[in-house]
């Protein structure tokens, strides 16, 4: 029987919500997103490791949506936290596979009880309105498989634009082939429009709520695209822990590319509706025991119902 976890999705969502507060019938995290549509084709060389029909060849249309972290749907476009790119595949016969992704190669939390202690630790101080500093560094202190994606954000400005940043799967998948032999992999999903940050004088002068119709824009001059990289794991490199990172000397390939042809706003649009459960997967593609990765599944669980229910 696997360990109970520490912290329960109830206990996380009701974390988050300690921090940001509630906006009701909307996403308790990534709250602030806008919506897209398009479609992924793959690369025969995919078929060596995965029968995924993903990876057919065919076009497979796409739900996508766009987000910053957090549960404040005031929050700035230039504020340095992560960016979202959730997508939904729609294969042969009504089968769905699921990718949510983040512009950190890495997550901040090697096990959910880190998390909801970022949470907890994030929460207002009813005197400021800010969280009390003392409180964050002794998480800091406390929690260091938070400190590399803490840094990361620290040192990288945010993406001028959606469509100027790569995304990391952030947690190690399986890819299941013939015979159903198994193989591990990391993947991110690099524009070919090239990587773009704001600099330091854009921060001050880019506005709140540029990212929406900086998307919308850019799919109306022609599609955006992406390349799947996929990196293929080797003996002993962690499958488990999405704070660490494989060696830079791992082989990977191009697995496809994501098209996305139109954008808007997400009230009323296609991807408003989806619950993104990275653990919604088809044959083809199976999760690891990685702790994280599973416990998304009831955490987002637990946010849609309140969210269907108008909580």
């Amino acid at each position: 029987m696997p360990a109970e976890p520490e912290v329960t999705a109830p206990q996380v969502v009701d974390a988050i919500e300690g921090a940001f507060g509630v906006t009701h019938g909307e996403r308790r995290n990534h709250i602030k997103g806008r919506c897209a549509a398009g479609e992924f084709v793959g690369t025969a060389e995919v078929a060596k490791y995965s029968r995924s029909a993903l990876f057919s060849g065919q076009p497979v249309p796409v739900i996508a949506r766009f987000s910053l972290s957090g549960g404040n749907l005031k929050v700035p476009d230039t504020a340095k936290s992560g960016r979202g790119m959730a997508l939904q595949f729609k294969l042969p016969q009504g089968q769905l596979h699921q990718i949510t992704m983040l512009n950190t190669p890495m997550f901040g939390a090697a096990v959910p009880k880190t998390f909801h202690d970022l949470m907890v630790a994030s929460r207002p101080d009813p005197a400021t309105g800010k969280p009390d500093p003392e409180k964050l560094k002794a998480f800091r202190a406390s929690h260091p498989d938070n400190l590399a994606q803490a840094q990361y954000l620290a040192d990288n400005n945010p993406p001028a634009s959606y469509a100027h940043s790569t995304y990391w799967g952030i947690h190690t998948f399986k890819f299941i082939g013939a015979q159903d032999k198994t193989t591990l992999v990391c993947w991110r999903f690099v524009p070919q429009d090239g990587e773009k940050r704001l600099s330091d004088e854009e921060l001050k002068t880019a506005g709140a709520n540029f990212l929406e119709k900086a998307l919308i824009d850019r799919t109306a001059k022609g599609p955006v695209r992406w390349d799947m990289l996929v990196t293929l794991g080797q003996a002993g490199d962690p499958q488990d822990d999405p704070p660490q990172l494989w060696p830079s000397n791992r082989t990977e390939f191009k697995a496809g590319t994501l098209t996305i042809t139109s954008a808007s706003a997400q009230k009323g649009a296609a991807c408003e509706a989806v619950n993104f459960d990275p653990m919604v997967m088809a044959d083809g593609i199976a999760p690891t025991n990685d702790p994280i990765l599973r416990f998304r599944s009831p955490a987002y669980a637990v946010s849609f119902g309140k969210r269907l229910s108008g909580q």
